[in-house]
């Protein structure tokens, strides 16, 4: 080990290798994980010890922040001794980082089926493209920056689907002593986030209206060249929840809401994997499949059922 090389010149290498690997938003995720977490702590140091980063996690977790958000900052960590080891210029330091146990983990905030109908008929009543991007969302599951990237080419109506093949987001760049944001286009999020969703008939019969005599380049939300961003199209959601009397939600809840309806209707968990565009099925099963004591109970029936 080159007992001169700090953490700091370490992460600088790393960083400008990884770039070339990654997308756009992620380098500019690992950029804000480095910048104001991992360097401030650790860019003087020589190794990164177990002891240390367990200080840094106990103490980012008492700043407020999520144990997602910090295992986050472990995993930069991590990708860093990685590459120090690998390029000889940091000793290989073994980790076994706790984390206080969580007392309760919470469950994603849906609408309820009276709520999602009243707002469904609240569109249905006063179509708008803006309007119709919300109903869309509850009817496919998809995320709002794949729906401010959505175009009326992606909308097939030949058969019936919307292609989903970008996303909208906007990205922290560091350049040099500058900092700002860019909106960007980028691809969607996982490999599995590229899919096709049928249109069901219902939403079908919105979308027609709009849809016809429009530019397969447009976009859909705005019926124009350019898009909205995801800030501008959550605070317009906001707006009409309080306009229609609904409680407030976040604009991911659209998503969460199609899926349970989704687990609810018995849908088997696979296909509403697919849906939602997830990278494998135990994200599916770990945010939205919570048995209540009935079902436990019937499973455990079923279960002796077969033994007789």
């Amino acid at each position: 080990m080159n007992k001169k090389t700090t953490i700091g010149e370490v992460a600088a290498r790393w960083k400008k290798e990884k770039q070339q690997y990654v997308k756009q938003s992620s380098f500019s995720a690992y950029e804000l994980i480095l910048e104001n977490h991992v360097l401030p702590a650790f860019a003087k140091s020589k190794r990164l010890k177990e002891e240390d980063v367990q200080a840094f996690v106990l103490q980012k977790l008492q700043s407020g922040l999520s144990q997602n958000t910090v295992k986050d900052m472990v995993v930069v960590l991590k990708m860093i001794q990685r590459f120090g080891v690998k390029n000889h210029l940091l000793d290989y330091q073994e980790w076994n980082i706790k984390y206080p146990t969580e007392r309760m983990k919470q469950e994603p905030v849906v609408f309820s089926i009276a709520h999602q109908r009243k707002l469904m008929q609240h569109i249905q009543k006063n179509l708008t493209n803006r309007n119709l991007g919300i109903l869309i969302c509850l009817n496919t599951g998809m995320r709002i920056g794949e729906v401010c990237a959505l175009k009326w080419g992606d909308i097939d109506l030949n058969q019936d689907v919307i292609r989903v093949t970008r996303t909208l987001e906007r990205i922290y760049l560091i350049e040099g002593e500058r900092r700002h944001t860019q909106l960007i286009l980028n691809t969607p999020k996982t490999k599995n986030s590229a899919r096709e969703i049928p249109i069901s008939n219902n939403l079908l019969k919105s979308i027609r209206p709009l849809k016809k005599g429009t530019d397969d380049n447009h976009y859909m939300l705005t019926n124009d060249t350019k898009p909205i961003e995801p800030r501008i199209y959550r605070k317009y959601f906001k707006r009409l929840l309080q306009e229609i009397g609904l409680p407030e939600m976040k604009f991911h809840g659209l998503r969460h809401s199609f899926a349970t309806r989704c687990i609810e209707s018995l849908c088997d968990y696979k296909t509403v994997s697919a849906l939602l565009g997830h990278a494998n099925i135990s994200t599916t099963l770990d945010l939205y499949v919570h048995p209540n004591l009935a079902q436990k109970k019937k499973c455990i029936n079923r279960m002796l059922k077969g033994l007789e």
